[in-house]
């Protein structure tokens, strides 16, 4: 979780400066020549092999599709609040998991959903003079990520994750790869050179060491843990841009990590969690 935050945080940093474009293409290019080196280097060319090609192109175009909405809104909000909002993602899932496919939700999930998007609400306070339109952004993230989950969540049942990661750079990649002619700026200072650096490093490994917790523990073992992304998130905002949330904000993100906590204990408790909180993290 402290790697994913200070992804955000250079994120953040770069996206001030360079197109979104050049920051996705260094992001996605390191994770998937790395995670190819370690497959074949581990596991030879019988790695890359897959049943399902067609979904591990889906499922790295809505990463990618995931990714620019992250990092537009990291461009346009702060580290600690985005986090946030895109916590709620698991509340989510849940609500998706009951509409779409009938899933039993008991009435006190509902209200951890409902404490959920009342945090988000306090967050980014539609009608004040705080709020402005691309602060929806995050929400369209949430929403995107939702399904992009429930997509990882059949893969996982029959592909190796360290496979799906590799696929899902390489797809990242060659579209981003795509675009660069026509966004490429050249970074005019070292510490922009090795912010995109540290960009690509931190998502890699970051994705790499929550592949090896999902190995060691159940799903609805980890994910409170996933909030714990929220207290880094803010300390990478501090650290980097001076910035502490004003007091009603504080309020919403205590709200979204209390409701989240709660709404995955519960839903362990009913033994239903695996499914709905595979990971809250898109980029």
């Amino acid at each position: 979780m402290a790697f994913f935050a200070g992804l955000d945080t250079f994120t953040k940093q770069v996206s001030l400066a360079l197109p979104i474009l050049m920051g996705l293409w260094f992001r996605y290019i390191f994770q998937a020549v790395a995670t190819t080196g370690i497959l074949l280097a581990s596991r030879g060319a019988k790695g890359l092999y897959t049943q399902h090609p067609r979904l591990h192109a889906l499922r790295g175009l809505l990463l990618l599709v995931c990714s620019g909405l992250a990092f537009t809104s990291l461009s346009i909000m702060p580290v600690g609040e985005f986090t946030a909002v895109l916590m709620i993602t698991p509340l989510v899932m849940m609500l998706v998991a009951r509409l779409r496919f009938g899933e039993r939700v008991s009435p006190l999930r509902w209200w951890f959903v409902a404490g959920g998007f009342a945090g988000t609400l306090l967050i980014v306070r539609p009608g004040s003079g705080l709020f402005n339109w691309t602060m929806l952004l995050p929400l369209t993230l949430v929403a995107t990520n939702t399904w992009f989950q429930l997509l990882t969540s059949r893969l996982v049942r029959t592909e190796d994750p360290v496979t799906m990661n590799c696929y899902t750079g390489w797809v990242g990649a060659t579209i981003a790869t795509l675009a660069l002619p026509f966004v490429w700026v050249r970074p005019g200072s070292w510490q922009l050179w090795a912010g995109l650096l540290m960009m690509g490093l931190l998502g890699t490994v970051g994705h790499y060491l929550l592949i090896l917790a999902y190995q060691r523990a159940p799903a609805s073992t980890l994910a409170p843990y996933l909030y714990a992304q929220i207290g880094f998130a803010m300390i990478g905002g501090y650290v980097a841009f001076a910035h502490v949330p004003d007091a009603v904000s504080l309020m919403g993100v205590a709200l979204i990590a209390l409701c989240g906590m709660a709404g995955v204990w519960l839903a362990a408790r009913e033994k239903r969690a695996a499914p709905l909180v595979h990971t809250a993290r898109p980029d």
